[in-house]
């Protein structure tokens, strides 16, 4: 098998989307092995489990920096350290600067919970439902400058039903988000998914619609 990518996961909360890739990379065949879990916030709650695992952990308190900058230097330094290859954003509540986003170009990928282009940034749940649309679900990207930009690599849809709150469609959501994420890092990591432009390619013999999941009601 060829060597596996070392990835770095990005985390500023509970981390389970992060928790999905340590457990996919666990798999002998899984083509990306989790070499490091990043922290901006000491009182994460990922930060606990990924200790717990074993997989190497370091807290790189954003507050502890005069800019953005400065942190991003602290952040890179470490995954110098650790080798990475790749990076996935896994709820990690910090926007890159464009030289940063720069350096690991087609590298970086992170999830977010709606259809891209629809809905980018905070509250997507609600603004979902007030819009009155009937098919919600996450995209995984490669990341860009700006929020929420980036070819996409994989999505994953699921209903919208008429008595859904915010909460009940984050749920539904985030048990396809734990499905999807492990399924696009392992179409980068495996050299399946090639970039034509700013849109992702996938290789001819990888079954696309493995990437997209849609779960019974």
């Amino acid at each position: 098998m060829t060597r596996k990518k070392r990835t770095a996961i990005l985390i500023s909360g509970r981390g389970s989307n992060m928790r999905s890739l340590v457990e996919a990379a666990r798999a002998p065949d899984y083509p990306a092995e989790i070499a490091l879990v990043a922290s901006n916030r000491p009182d994460a709650e990922g930060v606990a489990w990924a200790i717990d695992q074993g997989v190497p952990t370091v807290i790189i308190d954003h507050k502890a920096y005069p800019s953005r900058a400065d942190f991003e230097r602290a952040l890179q330094s470490a995954l110098d350290t650790n080798g990475i290859e790749l990076v996935a954003l896994a709820g990690f509540m910090r926007l890159m600067t464009p030289d940063f986003v720069e350096y690991w170009r087609d590298r970086m990928l992170n999830i977010h919970p709606s259809l891209l282009p629809s809905f980018k940034g905070l509250n997507t749940h609600e603004r979902a439902i007030a819009a009155g649309v009937r098919i919600a679900g996450c995209t995984v990207h490669f990341v860009r400058a700006e929020m929420d930009e980036g070819p996409i690599i994989a999505q994953a849809a699921v209903p919208v039903l008429s008595g859904d709150t915010a909460e009940t469609l984050a749920a539904r959501i985030l048990k396809v988000e734990h499905r999807v994420y492990p399924a696009a890092l392992r179409l980068v990591a495996a050299g399946e998914a090639r970039l034509d432009g700013e849109k992702v390619l996938i290789s001819s013999d990888v079954s696309e619609p493995d990437t997209l999941f849609a779960p019974t009601i």
